[in-house]
């Protein structure tokens, strides 16, 4: 469904990917995980359209978009969350997300859209008594609920979220593991970074290991956990979940 192929990116003098590839199935969740400036963000940004990359190609279904702008590649079908929390603040709940279901790939009226956002943030899990409250008011967890309902508001065929789990306590990052296969029993294709490896190993299928923005490992949990290049550059020890 999207390939990576030669992903390369310069800001200066530092490289931020270099020569990452790499391709995403039909259905897979997908995790993106390495250190604190191993490229993941970066990567995701130039998927997304935020960024240009210096070389390298993006295809998804077939079809060059690399360098297309980011509202033509959420037409298309990628969406994506960010780990600073971006909403209208001017608006309540409901309203940020029927914004995303007003510009995604279908035509809802206002109404339409403000129904379809209802059933989103119940998904989500967004406590329904906040529905009509100014965004200014809410937490930060309330506010990545709203960020992730808004990203499945367009129907995206991929969402890539970007530490979806920050700043959720542990039972709550359980929660947020079932949730994230609960989109992709809709028929969502999942990439996601994480820093939690405990979430990383319960929920994906499959794990690119960047670092220093190379591409240093991929494969399954048990693969990746047990490579010696991933605990030697990130994970520290051997990882036993």
């Amino acid at each position: 469904m999207l390939k990576v192929e030669g992903l390369s990116k310069r800001f200066g003098g530092i490289t931020a990917l270099d020569e990452v590839t790499f391709e995403i199935n039909e259905g897979e969740i997908v995790g993106l995980v390495g250190p604190n400036g191993a490229g993941k963000t970066t990567l995701i940004n130039i998927i997304n359209g935020i960024l240009k990359p210096d070389n390298g190609k993006i295809i998804f279904n077939g079809r060059d978009i690399t360098g297309l702008n980011p509202f033509e590649i959420c037409k298309m079908g990628i969406s994506r969350t960010f780990q600073s929390v971006q909403v209208f603040h001017e608006l309540n709940a409901i309203e940020n997300v029927a914004i995303g279901a007003m510009f995604g790939n279908s035509e809802k009226s206002i109404e339409e859209a403000k129904e379809h956002a209802i059933e989103l943030l119940r998904f989500v899990g967004f406590p329904e008594n906040l529905f009509y409250t100014s965004v200014d008011r809410l937490n930060f967890v309330e506010l990545k609920r709203i960020q992730l309902a808004r990203a499945l508001a367009t129907d995206p065929q991929v969402i890539m979220l970007d530490e979806v789990t920050t700043g959720l306590t542990p039972s709550e990052c359980d929660e947020a593991v079932k949730l994230i296969k609960k989109i992709r029993k809709k028929g969502i294709t999942i990439l996601m970074v994480e820093h939690i490896m405990r979430i990383i190993m319960k929920a994906c299928d499959r794990i690119i290991v960047l670092n220093l923005g190379k591409k240093i490992a991929e494969g399954t949990p048990d693969e990746v956990a047990n490579n010696e290049k991933v605990i030697e550059s990130y994970l520290g020890e051997r990882f036993l979940w």
